[in-house]
């Protein structure tokens, strides 16, 4: 039975298991500069990897995982394979992590610190 504490109930072992793959897929740097840029807008692959300054394949295999993981689509425009993200509440999570990430002051934490502890 789950536990309820302060009026919340605890998730299920499935669900957590499946927000710890989400996570585990946006702990890449990479994955997560092209879910920021598709959080602002659709784009081909072309131009995703000029913007996040992957090479084309690398961000191709990028765009494969985070496809197959259902976090984003795509669809073909004439020759070219649009991606997006279709799931607002992905777009969120990316937007608050990094918008707040962003808009701290670099002296009160500084960047290496969350790598050292073991993140």
């Amino acid at each position: 039975m789950a536990k309820v504490v302060g009026g919340f109930q605890d998730p299920s072992a499935e669900v957590l298991a499946e927000a710890a793959a989400v996570f585990g897929l946006l702990a890449s740097s990479a994955r997560l500069h092209i879910m920021w840029a598709l959080s602002q807008g659709e784009s081909d692959v072309t131009h995703l990897a000029d913007r996040v300054g992957g090479a084309l394949p690398a961000v191709s295999q990028h765009l494969a995982k985070l496809k197959l993981a259902g976090l984003v689509r795509s669809r073909r425009e004439g020759r070219r394979q649009i991606y997006y993200v279709d799931d607002s509440d992905i777009v969120t999570v990316v937007r608050v992590m990094v918008g707040q990430l962003t808009a701290r002051d670099t002296s009160s934490v500084p960047a290496g610190r969350l790598r050292e502890a073991g993140v």
